[in-house]
C-alpha cells in the first residue's frame, strides 16, 4: 500500500515523468500492464494511424548513399517503411503502433560509421529493424549484447545463428553456396569452382560453404578475395583468365560483379558464374557486362523474387504500390516478419523491455512469413544447428523478368546443405 500523501505522490509522479522523457520512455508500469523500458512510449508515434495507442520505436541503419548496397539498401528501408505502415494500419501490436521513420541512419557500409549512428540512436530505440551489412553489424554486436539490443539484419552470414540478439530469416551465404554447388553439379557438372569474395564474414562466409561444397562433391576448389569497387577487380578478373574454373561462386557487390563477369567473358573466359544473393541488381541489365550475364550468370537467393505468387510478396506488391519492381524491397519485407513476431511475442508476456524482447524473440519456434518462407522457419528457440533455414532458389539473368531474374529452380535443399552441421560459422573453416 502506497503511505505517501498526496502531495508527495504528484511530486513523485512528475520526478517519474521527467525522467521516463529523459530515458526514451522508460517507465515501471503496474501489474496487468505490459511492463517497458527504452523505445517505447504511450504517446503516439509521429503520423500515427490511431492518436490513441502508444508507440515503439525500432532504428535502421542501412546503406543509403555511398556504399556498394546502396542500390539494395535503399529499396529494402522503404519495404520496411511500408510493412510496419501495414502492421499499424491493421491494428499495430498490442495497443502499440510502431515508427520505422525517426531513426533511419546511413552506415556508408562503413563499420565505424555504422557503430557511431547506432550509438547515436540505441536510447531512443528498443531495436534495430534493420541492421545492414556482416561486417558493419560486426562492429556493434557486443554492444547489442550487453544491452539486449534485439536487431534483424540485412545480411545472411552464418554467425548470426550464434547470436541471440540477431534474428535472421532465409538461409545464410553458407549454405546458399552448398545448395548452388549441388544445383550446378546436377545441371552441368564442374569440376573445378573458384570462390572470388570480398574480404570479411559476407564473403568469406560464401566462399566456406563454396568449399565445404566442393569438397563433398569431389571439385577443384581455389578462393580470391578482392575489393570493394568496379575499378578493383583487375586481380580478380586476372585470376579467373589464369585459372580457367569451370564455375565461378562471386561474393561481391553489384558492379564488382559487372566488372568481372563482363571482362572475363570478353577476353575469352568460358565458364559459368552463380553470384550469391546481394550481388544482382537488376540495373546491371543496362550496363556493358548485360550480353556476359544473360549468357553466363545465374543467382542463388534465399527466397522468391518480386513476382511470385504467396500471401506475402502479394501483400508487398500491395503495400508497396507503383515502384519500379527490386529484389531489394522483397529482402527488406522478408526480413521484417521476425521482428513483428517477436514484439507481439512480447506483448503476449507483457514484457516489451529489451530483455523481454530479447527472450521472446528466443522462444519463438516459428515465423509466419506469409508463404515468402517455409513453415517452420523462425525456429531461434531450436538453436544455431536445427533451427537454420536450408532452403535457396536459383535465377537467370533474363530481360523478361521482372527485377531482371527469371527463376530456374524453386526453394530447395541440396544433399550437401541438408547434411552439414553447422557447429560455429562458415568462415572459420575458409
Amino acid at each position: 500500500m502506497n503511505k505517501m500523501g498526496p502531495l508527495g505522490a504528484a511530486a513523485l509522479l512528475l520526478v517519474s515523468g521527467a525522467l521516463a522523457a529523459c530515458r526514451g520512455g522508460e517507465s515501471e508500469t503496474s501489474e496487468g500492464e505490459i511492463k517497458t523500458d527504452v523505445g517505447v512510449t504511450a504517446e503516439p508515434c509521429p503520423g500515427a494511424t490511431d492518436q490513441s495507442k502508444g508507440c515503439i520505436y525500432l532504428g535502421i541503419i542501412s546503406d543509403l548513399t555511398e556504399g556498394p548496397f546502396r542500390a539494395l539498401a535503399v529499396p529494402i528501408t522503404d519495404a520496411q517503411k511500408a510493412f510496419w505502415k501495414r502492421v499499424n494500419e491493421d491494428g499495430g501490436i498490442g495497443g502499440y503502433e510502431v515508427d520505422v521513420t525517426k531513426y533511419v541512419r546511413d552506415n556508408k557500409y562503413n563499420p565505424q560509421t555504422h557503430n557511431q549512428v547506432y550509438q547515436e540512436i540505441k536510447p531512443n530505440v528498443l531495436g534495430l529493424a534493420q541492421t545492414l551489412g556482416s561486417p558493419t553489424t560486426a562492429a556493434i554486436i557486443n554492444d547489442l549484447k550487453s544491452n539486449s539490443v534485439v536487431a534483424a539484419p540485412a545480411s545472411w552470414t552464418s554467425a548470426w545463428a550464434f547470436e541471440d540478439v540477431i534474428i535472421e530469416s532465409g538461409a545464410n551465404y553458407c549454405v546458399e553456396s552448398m545448395n548452388a554447388l549441388d544445383y550446378a553439379k546436377e545441371v552441368y557438372n564442374p569440376k573445378s569452382v573458384m570462390a572470388v569474395h570480398l574480404a570479411g564474414d559476407y564473403g568469406e562466409d560464401a566462399a566456406a560453404g563454396a568449399k565445404l561444397a566442393a569438397q563433398s562433391l569431389g571439385m577443384t576448389f581455389s578462393a580470391v578475395k578482392t575489393d570493394s569497387g568496379a575499378d578493383k577487380q583487375a586481380g580478380a578478373i586476372q585470376a579467373i583468365l589464369t585459372a580457367k574454373p569451370d564455375l565461378v561462386i562471386v561474393t561481391t557487390g553489384p558492379a564488382d560483379a559487372a566488372a568481372i563477369i563482363g571482362q572475363t567473358v570478353a577476353r575469352g573466359y568460358a565458364g559459368r558464374f552463380i553470384g550469391t544473393s546481394p550481388t544482382w541488381n537488376p540495373a546491371l541489365l543496362q550496363s556493358a557486362a548485360a550480353p556476359a550475364l544473360l549468357a553466363r550468370y545465374e543467382q542463388s537467393a534465399p527466397w522468391n523474387a518480386w513476382a511470385t505468387d504467396s500471401a506475402g510478396h502479394k501483400a508487398m506488391r500491395e503495400a508497396l504500390g507503383s515502384v519500379t519492381p527490386n529484389d531489394g524491397y522483397t529482402s527488406g519485407w522478408v526480413w521484417s516478419y521476425s521482428m513483428k513476431a517477436a514484439l507481439s511475442k512480447a506483448v503476449e508476456n507483457g514484457d516489451l523491455t529489451r530483455a523481454g524482447l530479447l527472450a521472446a524473440a528466443k522462444s519463438l519456434t516459428s515465423v509466419d512469413y506469409e508463404g515468402m518462407l517455409p513453415s517452420g522457419a523462425g525456429n531461434y528457440a531450436a538453436g544455431p544447428n536445427e533451427g537454420a533455414v536450408r532452403v535457396t532458389a536459383i535465377y537467370k539473368a533474363d530481360r523478361a523478368a521482372a527485377t531482371g531474374v527469371g527463376q530456374v529452380r524453386d526453394l530447395f535443399t541440396g544433399p550437401t546443405a541438408k547434411a552439414y552441421t553447422l557447429d560455429g560459422p562458415c568462415y572459420e573453416k575458409l
